[in-house]
């Protein structure tokens, strides 16, 4: 079995050490695991160990008020995937050279991932009519379907409607590795937005 592992930063060993003796000479026992946790935890400035484990997974704890201890909660980090990149070499016969899509490929991952490149060049915060999303779409794809993009975007959860149709907006998600490699492929003009 896996354990998340919560790094901790303190900021001052000195007082930490000294929080950390006091709590521990007040006991009249050896402390177990558990108790350590806490003691650990209470020394660095949290309520106890559970505190601290939801402080490390929700955000940096902020800084101490005067006369406390500072510590910082690190989150664990996750390594960004890589692209594959023989998915993306696939991808380039679908796009043109100015980076419009061709033809609607007929595989759903490669479906997918043509929705992320459209939905990467739509403005963030900007609302479109159902007429403007399509006129934009338009400029990405040479097979004239704009109802079939609309719909797929909003399908894979990459814009918001309202319940008439309209009132298109993209929705701020982060995308797969595979975007910004395939974007600086077919020489897209415009930046990925990450």
């Amino acid at each position: 079995m896996t354990r998340t592992i919560f790094p901790m930063a303190v900021a001052d060993m000195s007082a930490f050490a000294k929080s950390l003796r006091e709590q521990i000479v007040t006991l009249d026992h050896k402390p177990s695991h558990v108790e350590m946790l806490n003691l650990l935890s209470r020394a660095a400035g949290f309520k106890n160990y559970q505190h601290f484990r939801a402080s490390a997974k929700t955000a940096a704890v902020p800084p101490a008020e005067e006369g406390h201890l500072s510590v910082t909660a690190l989150h664990p980090v996750e390594p960004e995937p890589m692209p594959n990149e023989a998915r993306v070499a696939k991808m380039l016969r679908l796009f043109d050279r100015e980076g419009r899509l061709i033809r609607w490929p007929t595989k759903r991952a490669q479906q997918e991932l043509c929705l992320w490149l459209l939905w990467s060049k739509i403005p963030r915060g900007e609302e479109f009519s159902e007429r403007g999303i399509s006129e934009f779409l338009n400029g990405f794809h040479l097979f004239g379907d704009a109802a079939l993009l609309r719909r797929d975007l909003f399908d894979l959860g990459l814009v918001t409607r309202k319940r008439d149709g309209s009132g298109y907006r993209r929705i701020e998600r982060k995308p797969p590795a595979e975007l910004r490699l395939l974007a600086s492929r077919i020489g897209a003009g415009r930046a990925v937005a990450a």
